[in-house]
């Protein structure tokens, strides 16, 4: 779980790597000009169940370099979200990033039972969606005029993956991260994307 004594300033520094602040475009809050602000902002969010934040440690360091949450958790229904993704430069394009959903959906689903895992983002942030739909999620559709944040409208997509589809997408992610799939200079032989297609098909 995030923490601000254990991670705080390297979440901090790890973000710091992005000087133009993109990564916090499509969040509510940030960026966090020093570390004072961003502590004591993790002081605040680490008290709550809902969204529960979670730290991404990269093992070869041991550092924090992203954060990740379950929220908007619905146990009577079976459904569950993922959001507040905010992966810092280190982490971004890594195979780490992609283990690290892997791990969430792995407990949603295996662990925690649930039936159904969603996946929202401002439609006009690019990446997420693209993010969302490698990743294995179905997209859903767009809420128009869903909300307001930093002063302006977002239009919300939605994704999601269900439990039936769970096997297939834990398969394909097995075999991705498998280090049969990455050659000596850490590079992919096959895509996910490609691991889920055949796995689905299978």
């Amino acid at each position: 779980m995030l923490d601000s004594g254990k991670h705080a300033a390297d979440l901090f520094a790890a973000n710091r790597i992005d000087a133009e602040g993109r990564n916090w475009t499509y969040l509510a809050y940030g960026p966090f000009d020093t570390l004072e602000a961003y502590r004591a902002w993790v002081e605040t969010v680490q008290k709550a169940d809902d969204p529960l934040f979670h730290a991404i440690i990269d093992r070869a360091t041991g550092k924090a370099v992203g954060v990740a949450t379950l929220m908007r958790v619905d146990a009577a229904n079976g459904v569950i979200e993922t959001g507040h993704l905010n992966y810092s430069p280190l982490l971004q394009k890594k195979p780490a990033a992609t283990e690290a959903m892997f791990l969430l959906m792995r407990r949603v689903f295996d662990e925690l039972g649930y039936r159904r895992y969603e996946w929202k983002c401002d439609s006009l942030n690019a990446p997420s969606r693209a993010a969302a739909e490698r990743l294995g999620f179905i997209y859903e559709g767009m809420f128009r005029q869903a909300t307001i944040y930093k002063g302006r409208n977002r239009d919300t997509c939605w994704f999601s993956m269900i439990d039936e589809e769970w096997p297939a997408l834990k398969r394909a992610y097995e075999a991705w991260l498998d280090t049969a799939n990455f050659d000596s200079s850490g590079a992919q032989k096959q895509s996910l994307s490609a691991s889920i297609k055949r796995e689905r098909a299978a």
